[in-house]
């Protein structure tokens, strides 16, 4: 019997220090695969940014992180798929800034709260935007557009990839605050705006240097100017509009988010690497490539960018006089 009663009281010894060694394993993180929930089809801005960073992010984590493209009803299928998942730090949005500060002015009833439902996570990217110009208009610098668009008001034509798009918003939150008369020619995306610059259908846009740089190299297209905060390392010697206007930022930023309830620690892990990921020299020349300065922010930075374009971008709609459906 004493016998037993050792052996009983070594096994509750052995099990008790063994019990947080089990539990710290149990509790590891990440011990299985991450997915990114994407609210638009493959190949677009966010998608781009977290095909990159998944992959670097599941190098890094030793789990594989998947993309999974949800897009539809203007981020509500994505917004929907981030809730009704786990909120156990294994599924992440990555959305540029438009599902907040966009659609909440132009569709009512969205349902989903980005300060209600949603926790930033990372800022990982800003893709800046470019006003280009057709070589014919004589106007060689941001301040000689300026220039001529104030002498003859109303005769320049600026094309968009659509009515309430950032490209569209941008130009009308600078015509407000120059005080400038320019008419509106909205398209389906750049694919149709670029060519109607090239063809002197439109004078001037806003659009991404992807879609500008082989016409700026054959001389077809001249950059005046970015919207974004300050010069990109893309483009470095083409000044910000920011430069003449105090405070102008319009360039989509992409970041991850986490549904409200997810555990502080899978949040800090995913931003920690999120931040180290984006000064990996390889990471920053894909993205800049494609037209995407990488940032890696962390929750703070992410939640005052978010709030500074909503209100930006609510001032531009205003100026646009655009309405909601």
């Amino acid at each position: 019997m004493k016998r037993r009663n050792t052996l009983l009281a070594a096994a509750a010894l052995a099990a008790s220090l063994l019990a947080p060694l089990a539990t710290h394993a149990q509790a590891a993180y990440p011990n299985r695969a991450i997915r990114f929930v994407v609210p638009y089809s493959a190949g677009g801005l966010p998608d781009t940014v977290a095909r990159i960073f998944a992959q670097r992010l599941g190098e890094r984590l030793g789990q594989a992180v998947v993309v999974d493209n949800k897009p539809g009803a203007n981020g509500v299928v994505a917004a929907q798929a981030i809730a009704t998942a786990p909120h156990d730090g294994y599924t992440f949005l990555v959305t540029d800034g438009s599902m907040f500060s966009i659609n909440p002015a132009l569709y009512k009833n969205l349902g989903y709260d980005y300060k209600r439902d949603l926790l930033p996570v990372s800022l990982a990217a800003r893709a800046p935007l470019y006003l280009a110009v057709n070589p014919k208009v004589p106007a060689n610098t941001l301040q000689e557009f300026i220039a001529l668009a104030k002498a003859k008001p109303g005769t320049l034509n600026y094309g968009s990839s659509g009515v309430g798009s950032t490209h569209h918003l941008t130009m009308e939150a600078m015509k407000h605050a120059l005080g400038l008369e320019m008419t509106h020619v909205p398209f389906k995306g750049s694919g149709q705006s670029v060519p109607a610059l090239i063809g002197g259908q439109v004078e001037v846009l806003f659009s991404a240097l992807p879609s500008l740089s082989g016409f700026v190299k054959s001389g077809q297209v001249k950059l005046l100017a970015t919207n974004a905060a300050q010069r990109s390392a893309q483009a470095p010697n083409v000044p910000a509009i920011a430069e003449i206007i105090p405070g102008f930022d319009f360039a989509p930023i992409v970041g991850v988010l986490a549904a409200v309830g997810t555990p502080a620690e899978a949040i800090d892990r995913i931003s920690t690497e999120m931040a180290q990921i984006a000064k990996i020299p390889e990471v920053v020349q894909v993205l800049n490539n494609a037209g995407i300065d990488p940032i890696g922010a962390g929750p703070a930075d992410y939640n005052k960018a978010i709030l500074g374009e909503n209100e930006r971008l609510a001032k531009a709609i205003s100026a646009a006089g655009i309405k909601s459906e």
